[in-house]
């Protein structure tokens, strides 16, 4: 049984994720920005026992947040062994942008890249003590290759992938084993 942080589990990939990982047993804490949006899901919190699944507030721009969860998630579980990362978010900025799109390249930056940076620094504590942590972002066919014109967005998604191979580097000799998956356009 693995013990299994996700983030981004509201919809899409994640919610499929979190749901899957329920099912085989697994100890889930799912990291969303709106708890109410679960109600109705896969993954309501009223099908699944306390012991398996606990629900956090997580807005991936603010670091406070990161801090709570995984602090929630140690107190209920007494600590975890996965991280995945899920959480992002689109941008159609293209590469001629208008001085009115610079926030949302940075949101874009923060929400793809940094977030998934920071909260796995926070995690990584208790990834290592694990000896056998696992690590798997989302990052998207746009973090290997730029098609079209989404600028920002393939931007963030091959910083995420960037990181992701440190965190390799990183954690190998720890035992920790990253994964990245790429998937192509989903309709979420």
């Amino acid at each position: 049984m693995r013990t299994i942080l996700i983030s981004g589990a509201s919809s899409g990939i994640g919610l499929k994720i979190a749901h899957k990982q329920l099912q085989e047993g697994n100890r889930v804490s799912v990291g969303i920005r709106d708890l109410e949006s679960l109600e109705g899901s896969i993954i309501n919190p009223q099908n699944w026992p306390n012991e398996q699944l606990i629900l956090n507030e997580y807005d991936a721009l603010d670091k406070n947040s990161s801090k709570n969860w995984i602090s929630n998630t140690i107190n209920s579980f007494g600590g975890f062994d996965t991280l995945i990362n899920s959480a992002g978010i689109l941008s159609k900025v293209p590469f001629l942008y208008e001085d009115s799109d610079l926030d949302e390249i940075d949101k874009t930056m923060k929400v793809n890249f940094l977030a998934v940076w920071e909260l796995t620094r926070l995690c990584w504590e208790n990834l290592s003590s694990s000896k056998d942590g696992r690590i798997i972002s989302i990052v998207s066919m746009s973090g290997v290759r730029a098609k079209g014109d989404l600028a920002a967005y393939s931007c963030s998604k091959f910083a995420l992938m960037s990181i992701c191979q440190t965190m390799r580097n990183v954690g190998w000799e720890k035992g920790i084993r990253v994964t990245t998956i790429c998937p192509s356009w989903v309709n979420t």
